[in-house]
């Protein structure tokens, strides 16, 4: 039986880039950085963080597995205090879309700097 999601498989293009985005922009920490070889970068809200981002270079897994879909997966993330949140992204030059109260509650989404987008709602 799976219990939660433990890890999210973002491949992108420019794994670097992507690290100071994750981390820089949004706070993130980096729980690894290993290269073996193959570099594997692991980001998170926090250290204790029940869920991870693992930054793949996109080039190095289609070599490695041409069969497999890299398109960009959806993630939701929750967040508290959400029009702070969405300002803070606006004034650090983060693209944010429209700031929407839905019936579920409020959402907006933002892109990374390979236009990979994701979503953030209050919960």
């Amino acid at each position: 039986m799976i219990e939660q999601l433990g890890q999210v498989m973002l491949y992108v293009e420019d794994q670097e880039q992507s690290k100071k985005f994750w981390t820089e922009k949004l706070g993130f920490t980096v729980v690894s950085d290993i290269n073996n070889g193959m570099r594997i970068i692991t980001v998170a809200p926090k250290d204790e963080a029940q869920t991870s981002i693992v930054l793949h270079d996109k080039k190095k897994i289609e070599e490695m597995s041409p069969e497999l879909n890299l398109s960009t997966p959806s993630l939701m993330f929750y967040a508290k205090n959400l029009e702070e949140l969405y300002e803070d992204f606006k004034a650090k030059g983060i693209t944010v879309g429209e700031f929407m109260k839905m019936p579920f509650g409020k959402v907006f989404n933002f892109a990374d700097d390979e236009e990979n987008y994701f979503a953030v709602m209050e919960k």
